[in-house]
C-alpha cells in the first residue's frame, strides 16, 4: 500500500537508534531489501531507508541509554500542542518539539507508565510511503503494565478509542481511530524480564515468517520468540546483531 499522507493520530514512521549504522544497514538491507544511503551531513548520521525509491524506515546514531531500540512515531497536526497534552496527562517530554530541517517537526515522549513514543508533524517528509508489504512497517503495539491507565492517556492525547478482545492475561486491545484499527496493546507477559520497561513494539511484514527468522539468524541476529500462528497471520520476535528487538509477520490472506 502506497501512502502520500497520514491522518492525525495514525502511526506514520519508525526508526532505529543503533550503535553501529553500517552493521545495521547491512543487516536490514539484506533482510528486507532496503536501500540505506548515507544522509546529508546536517542529518547527523541519520539515514532514510527505501524500497523502490519510497521511504520505509529510518536509522540514526543511538541516543537512548541501554540497548538499541526501534521507535514509533504518530502523525500529528502540531507537535507542540501534543506536548502540552502529554504533560497535562502526566506523561513525560523526553525530547521537546524540534524542527528536522524542512522534513518536519518531531518530539519524543513517554506515557505515565514509561513507554516511549514519538510524534511527527509532517513537512517535506510525510512518513512511510510504502506500508503493509514485505519489508515494510505494518503494525505498532504497546506492551504495558497498566492497560486502563494507557487507555486513558492515549485517548486523551490522540483521541484513540480502545476495543479489547478476550479477558485476562491473554486479552488484546486494538487502538481505533474512527472505524479503523491503527495499533495494538497487550499486557506485559510474565515471562518477559522484570527489567524490561513498557514499550512500543514495531512489526514489519514479510512474505514468510519462518524464512525471515532463518535469515535473521544467518545474518547474526537472534530469535526472541520463534514463529507462531495468531489470528492475523504468522509472526516471530527477533533481534538484530546489535540487540534491537522487532517483530516480523506474514499476514494471512484473510487479514490482508
Amino acid at each position: 500500500m502506497e501512502m502520500t499522507s497520514y491522518e492525525p493520530g495514525v502511526p506514520s514512521w519508525v526508526d532505529l537508534g543503533t550503535p553501529d549504522l553500517d552493521k545495521a544497514a547491512a543487516f536490514y538491507s539484506d533482510l528486507f531489501g532496503w536501500d540505506c544511503p548515507e544522509g546529508p551531513t546536517e542529518a547527523g548520521g541519520y539515514r532514510v531507508c527505501s524500497i523502490l525509491g519510497k521511504p520505509v524506515a529510518g536509522r540514526g546514531p543511538q541516543m537512548n541509554p541501554g540497548p538499541p531500540v526501534w521507535s514509533c512515531y504518530v502523525n500529528v497536526e502540531s507537535a507542540d500542542d501534543t506536548a502540552a497534552k502529554v504533560s497535562a496527562n502526566d506523561g513525560q517530554v523526553f525530547v521537546p518539539p524540534m524542527d528536522v530541517m524542512t522534513a518536519g517537526r518531531m518530539a519524543v515522549f513517554a506515557d505515565p507508565i514509561g513507554a516511549a513514543f514519538g510524534v511527527w508533524q509532517a513537512g517535506d517528509h510525510k512518513g512511510a510511503a510504502l506500508v503493509n508489504e514485505p519489508g515494510t512497517f505494518s503494525w505498532s503495539e504497546l506492551v504495558t503494565t497498566d492497560i486502563p491507565a494507557s487507555k486513558a492517556f492515549y485517548g486523551a492525547v490522540f483521541g484513540w478509542d480502545a476495543a479489547t478482545h478476550g479477558e485476562g492475561p491473554g486479552a488484546y486491545t486494538e487502538w481505533q481511530l474512527g472505524d479503523r484499527s491503527i495499533g495494538g496493546m497487550m499486557q506485559k507477559p510474565p515471562q518477559m524480564p522484570a527489567e524490561v520497561p513498557p514499550f512500543w513494539g514495531v512489526y514489519f511484514s514479510v512474505a514468510n515468517a519462518d524464512d525471515a527468522v532463518a535469515r535473521v539468524t544467518e545474518l547474526g541476529g537472534a530469535v526472541v520468540n520463534p514463529p507462531m500462528d495468531i489470528e492475523p497471520g504468522r509472526f516471530a520476535v527477533v533481534a538484530d546483531p546489535t540487540g534491537a528487538v522487532f517483530n516480523v509477520i506474514a499476514r494471512s490472506a484473510v487479514s490482508g
